[in-house]
């Protein structure tokens, strides 16, 4: 069992009045490169697969010591396991036999038996690892082995997964499990108080999502002000207090990270904030002043669009025109620039129904990565304002920071941390660069059968629509079902018209519906569906083929734009041919998309060069190529943001009202 692990035990058994939190490691820029350098290096070469399959030959030894026993031995057994834990923490034979125990009850309550690959995995998180399992493994069966026996050694677990419905769906599936073995579980979800998240929180076991989690840390944070969390507990015992006072939280002990990838990658550029809104007097007539300013400005000649880095950059004409004719909308030169350039920003780089939709009358932010609002996420230094305006929202106040942390120093923090995905691999340096985690692949319980008809890449956007219409088209006419993934609200929309001037039936999933996600992605199997979702609506939904659907094809996945990410576009193709069933998927793309126009101008010149077809006869080994470069190209800038965020929190930590410190 993991070091990890072994000081969570100490920790959360004998004394949960304290906050326990790993100390933030303040590492200088040569010593985090040795240990960057050395992990990389080493994780090549330590051999999981052999340690784990050596390790599921003891449970599968152990499993029979309890198939024959009655449910009240079988909980006597539970009990016992708790004593057994905790005194004999990293002995290999005590957490197989309660692997053994743990896939018992779930055979007797959930009607489910772990296979020996969900074992493995398991034990990856019970080591501290990121496990790589294909789509469609059961995950979030397999988070079930590690929670149960570290609830059993007196861990308390956060399992972290994207949105509120995987958290309340899996805290409801998985709580027979966990009640049989005596453990409490929790779920929070956005739209509790604070008086009904502590007890959530104080469970065992608790289901929660990234934000919430992070969020609900940082308020932990301000309460506690300058102390240490763990400090301000343990005052508080000594004057009689009840324990944890104000806190929401117990600490960190031990966070199994689901879809792992989205929350330490693709959502991990931004830090998270906890801010109060400023007074919004005088701030609409200055924005609106520097929205009419913006609008008179020629692009090309008072400023230009750097796509790649998504910035407006002023030339020396408009920075001259900004000075001599903007002054009525501020005294100062450095902040007229400012204001006109978030102006600019807001006209010319932020799209309706792209990056944002307009829910309720407000402006709410749409996740990139995942298709979904967000809802109590604002951007900063005025552009959310300046768009509210653009859009003839009302106007909210500014928001004051109080406190922020990014997912790289808060999840670092857990006495213990591991994590699942189907998409790691790609990352795995990055990952444990960023969490010290090292990446293991699980095999598949059956064969893959997922099939790739083939990449597609045209000139123009209408050609690239026309060519995904036909081959849908194709395939509904087979009686398949088909999920049609798109990269925003606006290409959805776009798509399911042409599809509708075709008379082909489907359903539409997007962030101004998916109250209504679990419902339709759960009927996107059934024969003759066509689905259209945004890339990442519906993951953690398995997708159930209907009735005939596996005689004709299994499940067609259609990816109608590349991702700045291949993890992601793996993801949308992962949705089909799970546990073996048959599926195929196929991907267009066209030069007009985003990830061409800010990453691929001079590749697309090179592969043009090399003989670069496009269209749906083109090579698809030669566009598969131009496709990873690339991402690769655009993944390592993105790397760079990740890795300048995590600095500039750093820094900005220093400013704030608290310390972010842990003892």
């Amino acid at each position: 069992m993991s070091s990890g692990l072994t000081a969570a035990i100490g920790l959360g058994a004998s004394d949960l009045s304290t906050y326990p939190e790993r100390l933030e490691e303040r590492e200088n820029k040569f010593d985090e490169a040795i240990k960057t350098a050395w992990g990389v290096s080493t994780r090549r070469w330590r051999n999981f697969q052999r340690e784990a399959k050596s390790f599921v030959a003891l449970v599968n030894a152990a499993g029979p010591d309890f198939v024959n026993l009655d449910e009240a031995q079988l909980k006597h057994e539970a009990a016992n396991m708790r004593r057994s834990l905790r005194r004999t923490s990293q002995d290999r034979k005590v957490l197989a036999r309660s692997f053994a125990l743990v896939r018992e009850v779930s055979h007797r309550t959930l009607g489910k038996r772990h296979f020996d690959v969900q074992v493995m995995g398991a034990y990856a998180l019970i080591s501290g690892l990121l496990a790589e399992m294909e789509t469609g493994q059961g995950k979030t069966l397999t988070a079930t082995l590690a929670a149960g026996t570290a609830g059993l050694a007196g861990v308390p677990v956060h399992v972290v997964t994207v949105n509120d419905y995987l958290a309340e769906r899996d805290a409801e599936e998985m709580s027979p499990l966990y009640e049989f073995l005596g453990l409490s579980v929790g779920v929070v979800q956005s739209g509790l108080s604070p008086e009904e998240r502590k007890p959530q929180y104080a469970c065992d076991i608790c289901y929660c999502t990234n934000k919430d989690l992070v969020f609900d840390y940082l308020k932990d944070r301000i309460a506690v002000g300058q102390q240490s969390a763990r400090m301000q507990m343990q005052v508080a015992r000594l004057h009689g207090r009840q324990s944890g006072g104000p806190l929401l939280l117990r600490g960190l002990h031990f966070a199994i990270v689901d879809e792992a990838d989205s929350i330490f990658i693709d959502e991990a550029r931004t830090p998270l904030i906890i801010s109060a809104k400023k007074d919004a007097d005088g701030a609409q007539d200055t924005y609106t002043a520097a929205l009419a300013f913006a609008q008179t400005l020629v692009e090309g000649d008072d400023y230009t669009i750097n796509p790649r880095r998504r910035e407006v950059l002023l030339s020396d004409t408009g920075k001259h025109k900004i000075h001599t004719d903007g002054k009525a909308i501020h005294p100062t030169r450095v902040g007229r620039q400012e204001l006109v350039t978030q102006a600019l920003s807001a006209l010319k780089l932020y799209e309706r129904d792209i990056n944002y939709v307009i829910h309720e009358d407000k402006v709410a932010i749409v996740d990139e990565s995942t298709g979904r609002l967000m809802p109590d996420r604002s951007w900063e230094r005025g552009l959310h304002q300046m768009i509210e305006l653009k859009e003839g929202c009302e106007m909210t106040g500014q928001n004051e920071t109080l406190a922020r942390i990014t997912y790289q120093r808060f999840f670092r923090r857990y006495l213990l941390v591991a994590g699942m995905s189907g998409t790691v691999t790609e990352v795995a340096d990055e990952l444990w660069a960023s969490y010290r985690l090292r990446v293991v692949r699980i095999p598949t319980h059956k064969p893959t059968q997922r099939n790739n008809i083939g990449m597609h890449l045209y000139e123009t956007e209408d050609e690239k629509w026309q060519a995904i219409v036909k081959s849908v088209a194709t395939q509904h006419e087979t009686g398949r079902s088909v999920l049609i993934g798109t990269r925003s609200v606006g290409a959805s929309e776009k798509l399911s018209t042409l599809l509708a001037a075709e008379n082909i039936q489907h359903k539409v999933l997007n962030a101004k519906n998916d109250a209504e996600e679990a419902d339709i992605v759960g009927r996107a199997g059934v024969q003759g569906a066509v689905t259209v979702a945004t890339n990442m609506a519906g993951r953690g939904t398995d997708i159930k083929l209907g009735p005939g659907v596996h005689e004709l094809g299994g499940l067609h996945v259609t990816l109608t734009e590349f991702h700045e990410s291949g993890r992601v576009d793996r993801q949308l193709w992962g949705r089909c041919a799970r546990q073996g069933d048959p599926g195929s998927f196929e991907s267009f793309g066209a030069l007009s998309d985003e990830v061409f126009e800010r990453f691929g101008s001079r590749w697309v010149k090179v592969f043009r060069w090399m003989g670069l077809r496009l269209g749906t006869n083109a090579s698809s080994d030669l566009v598969k190529r131009l496709v990873a470069v690339i991402q690769l190209s655009a993944e390592r800038y993105n790397r760079r943001l990740r890795r300048q965020s995590v600095e500039r929190d750093k820094q900005q930590d220093k400013n704030l009202a608290f310390s972010g410190k842990t003892e």
